[in-house]
């Protein structure tokens, strides 16, 4: 079983509580602009008997007001492809009822691939997917009180996040845990 979700992340910090001396409350002014975004799609993987995974793929908004800001179902389409080798068996998937995951070419793709299958989630169920736990692992931990100086930093940040989530399958489980769904095997 693979959850899909995708999120964005810019810039501008997340508000998170803080120490300071009594009668002083910090503050931290910050430049960023809302165009300056790191979208990240991931994959919270699931198989009885063996420990859960996390794979995820960055992608950067390149600033044009032209240019694509999210995934397309090009960016999906790899790495689904990029999971089964990781995986190596096949995979049924389950995510959300965005647009581009109906998308035409997605839909021949999957189609023509014997070792993905495709379910969707009810409409407006983020609480069924445990890929929301990730992010808010993320924003909980390592993006609260930070003041992003570039966005080479917040990458950083979000990848260093991210890996050391991916080496603790019990914060992927536990993730799993809070949907209160259970992976049983056949």
């Amino acid at each position: 079983m693979v959850f899909e979700d995708e999120a964005g992340f810019s810039m501008t910090p997340s508000h998170a509580k803080t120490w300071s001396q009594r009668g002083r409350t910090p503050v931290v002014r910050v430049r960023g602009r809302s165009r300056r975004r790191i979208s990240i799609a991931a994959l919270t993987c699931y198989k009885p008997g063996h420990r859960s995974r996390l794979i995820y793929r960055p992608r950067r908004d390149d600033g044009r007001r032209d240019g694509r800001k999210s995934f397309s179902w090009r960016d999906y389409r790899d790495l689904l492809i990029a999971a089964h080798q990781q995986l190596g068996g096949p995979i049924v998937l389950i995510w959300d009822n965005l647009n581009v995951h109906k998308a035409a070419g997605l839909r021949e793709f999957a189609a023509s691939r014997d070792w993905l299958t495709i379910l969707y989630l009810p409409a407006y169920a983020p609480d069924l997917n445990p890929v929301e736990g990730i992010w808010s692992l993320l924003r909980r931990g390592w993006l609260s009180n930070v003041a992003f100086s570039t966005p080479e930093h917040l990458i950083r940040t979000l990848r260093s996040g991210l890996r050391h989530i991916q080496y603790r399958s019990n914060l992927i489980d536990g993730c799993l845990t809070e949907t209160g769904l259970t992976i049983k095997s056949a």
